[in-house]
């Protein structure tokens, strides 16, 4: 018997279903609590290709909600998924990228992808693949959970994109590792993003892309609503790889000499979000405004001060290359 057969007798699925399913080729951002749920089932499922990114190694206190990591303390989450894929279904080709998302190495990724899922607890992540897949026309399928209770929704590939139902800075700045999470919330939300991927591989109606998903655990709450005439906005702080910094540009390093010794350029200027504002520095009118921090998040703060009193180019910079303690 297949080990597809409980799948294929599905009406929905068969074995024309089953085939769009096996030419699949995925992008997953992140292995860790949405991710380990989404590689076990989308590979159980028979997805042909899944490139998975991240960049960090398995921790123990990950274990409660990435169980699959139990014999892999140490390594890289990316390879040990990959090892734990080969088991579960050796049909399925899965290919670690042991390294960040960013806006230099994310545009060649998605391009090559069919759809992409949203797994990095990651602002800086979300925002650069949701800019990305709206521009490419792929699909984008993201959740951010905390606590409790979280939100999955489908977003881009003829859908809004993410900034039209976000195109605010987040009320919670905390993350898994500062407010916690529970290991059953964050795989349900998971499996929601692998549910939700197949619904995009079989061309269900109606398609999960404009459409989004809140629970809160604590209460056993749920809602959902629509969101495809949602606007975009007209305008958007953009996300801006290392890479891509230019000569010239007023670059702002908001992270203390604690948390960053070294600046992200030599000639940064080292001020936190609160220095912008009426009476703050201003860039010349022929500067890009480049504010940089670890997650983008105090990038964004400034940049809000900013915009009221300078009509020029904004950029955010989300710089992993130091590592340490500090605020997003």
């Amino acid at each position: 018997m297949s080990r597809y057969a409980r799948q294929e007798i599905l009406p929905e699925i068969g074995p024309a279903g089953q085939a769009r399913i096996r030419a699949a080729h995925l992008l997953v951002v992140g292995a860790g609590g949405l991710g380990v749920p989404v590689v076990q089932y989308l590979a159980g499922a028979g997805v042909g290709r899944i490139t998975l990114v991240d960049p960090d190694r398995v921790e123990e206190s990950n274990l409660h909600r990435q169980p699959i990591y139990a014999a892999h303390i140490g390594q890289p989450k990316a390879q040990g998924a990959k090892d734990f894929a080969r088991q579960l279904n050796p049909e399925v080709t899965i290919t670690p990228v042991i390294d960040w998302l960013t806006p230099a190495n994310a545009p060649g990724l998605i391009a090559d992808a069919d759809l992409v899922l949203d797994c990095a607890d990651s602002f800086a992540a979300s925002y650069t693949l949701s800019d990305l897949c709206h521009t490419q026309g792929k699909p984008l399928i993201s959740a951010s959970v905390l606590g409790t209770s979280g939100y999955v929704g489908g977003f881009c590939g003829g859908a809004p994109s993410l900034r039209a139902v976000f195109p605010d800075l987040p009320d919670n700045l905390a993350s898994c590792s500062t407010a916690g999470v529970l290991g059953p919330v964050v795989g349900m939300f998971g499996l929601m993003q692998a549910q939700m991927a197949l619904a995009v591989i079989l061309k269900a109606d109606p398609s999960p892309l404009g459409l989004l998903w809140r629970y809160d655990m604590a209460g056993f709450r749920s809602s959902s609503f629509r969101f495809d005439a949602a606007p975009e906005p007209e305008a958007a702080h953009l996300f801006v790889a290392k890479s891509d910094l230019r000569a010239g540009d007023f670059i702002i390093e908001l992270r203390p000499e604690a948390e960053a010794p070294t600046p992200v350029a030599p000639d940064a200027l080292r001020l936190p979000p609160e220095g912008f504002g009426a009476n703050g520095p201003m860039p010349a009118p022929h500067q890009r405004a480049v504010f940089t921090c670890r997650s983008g998040l105090r990038a964004w703060r400034a940049a809000d001060r900013l915009r009221p009193h300078w009509p020029g180019e904004i950029a955010l910079l989300a710089d992993t290359s130091t590592t340490g303690g500090g605020t997003p």
